[in-house]
């Protein structure tokens, strides 16, 4: 067929068949663009993954539908909304986290915990050499010793009277002062201006200075301290068995209680809840909290007296070591062992990194363990020897791959690859916070400050609604009053509803009270009274006596005359 000519132009003859290059064509686009969706799906589900990790709504949110009042359903998505999109941001904030833990990686037949510190040393880079050092102070040890909240400082107090506090990493000193009485703990408060000593009788707090602050008579004989930053309490516990909790930010004692278990050697805290835990001389470990006199929960964890206690920083899991040889891993959340270890002699002290390394010392001997609590591990990580002297104190340093050590002959500091956290959160903790940004983070946690009464085993049941249904929260009363009163008959408290709210006591404590507005309340109440009766008679059509105001010539009228 050929063309065909139509206003000077030539038309080409039409077909029904599609062009192969078109065709080629518009399937490498579908197929870029099922491509392109397939990596935004897989980027939602990985975000939504990452999401679950910093969702706190989660657990509280419950649906709104059936919510007849408006204004709190609006209320109530409005809230859930917000927490979602936090959330979500925190979890896209991940992709700045650069940083990522290293540890220790063994070749062939090589094994980790053959390494020394000399050979990790000589194989680092000289700024992390200069972490690793030595203080030989013999004439006043054994040390305790503790570093800031950012890992900055650390503050060091000798057995025999020795304290100090210096910048460890630019091997700066802050103060050194000897008191010449017997120090038993070391403790910094909420940053590196202020410290804590348990020394002989009282307990002393100092500034960076050195200079004697306050002297704490009511904490006497103490021997371990524990500072909860976000409660600014200062807690203590010693040879009476009393546990005592200090407003570091008031002066104020808030609490006190009777462990009535004598003497305490063994304290910590658990960071997530801010609950005490404290080993006693019987084996047990108790957890105690402000608001109440009795211990929360009572463990019957060795069978001698527990030596050293750690908790890890999600307050999931425990470390306990006694001394019968044994070191326990207990899970938190249900109170049961996970593994059990068996150490030479008796571990005198416990740490676990922020990590979850977990650090043991016996003797002269410090070992480390990786992931030890998923599994049973069959060998330690890292382990090191301190030749000639006992250990009795050890902690991680915050945000930084190091391990310190206080022993009978001084300070050691230790490099343990994948201990500290690489990625700090400055609103949290500061590594290089200057002085300003230090004072604007001390006044913003006075303003934050948590107030004693909200600690809790469950930190989460503050703003929660009870929904148990009455009748087993009768059965639960019933048993409890069953198991602390046996062998009595449980009667339950009828009470009449209403009569003896806060409102009616106090209408019953008002109803005898005389006051002036009182007295001319009643007064203005009888005058209107009168008016009223008064213009009813006048609407009657009745005579109503008008008074008068009385004069001195009153007293001159007989009393039938006057009106």
């Amino acid at each position: 067929m050929g063309t065909r000519k139509r206003r000077g132009k030539s038309v080409e003859p039409t077909s029904s068949t599609v062009p192969a290059a078109s065709t080629a064509d518009a399937a490498e686009v579908e197929a870029k663009r099922e491509k392109k969706l397939a990596a935004v799906h897989a980027e939602q589900r990985k975000e939504a993954e990452a999401a679950k990790k910093y969702d706190r709504a989660g657990a509280a949110s419950f649906p709104v539908k059936h919510i007849k009042d408006k204004k709190l359903k609006s209320k109530l998505r409005a809230t859930d909304k917000s927490a979602r999109d936090a959330a979500r941001k925190a979890a896209q904030a991940e992709m700045l986290l650069t940083t990522e833990a290293g540890y220790l990686e063994a070749e062939d037949m090589e094994k980790t915990w053959k390494f020394k510190q000399e050979q990790i040393k000589d194989a680092s880079d000289i700024s992390t050499g200069k972490k690793m050092f030595n203080l030989k102070l013999d004439d006043f040890g054994p040390y305790a010793l503790d570093y800031t909240r950012n890992g900055t400082n650390m503050l060091i107090g000798g057995r025999k009277g020795h304290i100090a506090t210096f910048d460890w990493k630019n091997g700066k000193l802050g103060c050194e002062l000897h008191v010449k009485e017997t120090i038993r703990d070391v403790k910094w408060l909420h940053n590196e201006t202020m410290f804590a000593v348990a020394q002989q009788k009282y307990t002393y707090i100092y500034d960076n200075t050195g200079m004697e602050l306050h002297c704490l008579r009511q904490h006497i004989e103490v021997n371990k301290l524990e500072f909860l930053p976000y409660h600014f309490l200062l807690a203590t516990v010693g040879n009476a068995g009393w546990l005592k909790y200090q407003d570091t930010s008031t002066g104020q004692l808030v609490a006190e209680h009777r462990t009535k278990l004598g003497p305490c050697n063994t304290m910590t805290q658990n960071p997530y809840n801010a609950v005490m835990h404290l080993g006693h001389s019987n084996g047990t470990v108790t957890l105690w909290a402000p608001s109440v006199t009795t211990p929360l929960v009572k463990m019957l964890c060795h069978r001698g007296p527990v030596q050293a206690i750690a908790i890890d920083r999600g307050g999931n899991y425990m470390a306990t070591a006694g001394l019968d040889g044994q070191m326990k891993l207990w899970d938190v959340r249900t109170f049961k062992p996970l593994h059990t270890y068996f150490t030479p002699t008796p571990a005198s002290s416990l740490s676990i990194s922020q990590l979850g390394l977990l650090g043991v010392g016996y003797g002269p001997h410090v070992q480390i363990w990786k992931d030890p609590f998923k599994t049973k591990q069959k060998e330690p990580y890292m382990t090191h020897l301190s030749a000639g002297n006992v250990l009795s104190d050890m902690n991680f340093c915050p945000y930084e791959d190091i391990l310190g050590l206080g022993h009978s002959g001084g300070i050691s500091s230790l490099v343990i690859p994948g201990s500290g956290e690489p990625n700090y959160d400055t609103f949290e903790a500061n590594p290089f916070q200057t002085k300003k940004q230090r004072r604007e983070t001390e006044v913003h946690n006075l303003l934050d400050k948590i107030q004693p009464e909200m600690i809790a085993l469950d930190p989460h049941f503050i703003g929660t609604v009870d929904r148990i249904p009455t009748d087993i929260g009768k059965n639960e009363r019933r048993l409890e009053w069953e198991a602390n009163n046996p062998g009595e008959k449980f009667e339950p408290r009828k009470r009449a509803r209403g009569k003896s709210s806060a409102q009616r006591r106090f209408l019953r404590k008002q109803a005898n009270v005389v006051d002036q507005k009182k007295i001319d309340l009643q007064e203005r109440l009888e005058k209107e009274k009168n008016q009223r009766a008064k213009e009813r008679k006048r609407a009657r059509g009745e005579e109503v006596e008008e008074s008068r105001p009385r004069t001195g010539l009153d007293r001159f009228v007989s009393k039938r005359q006057k009106v």
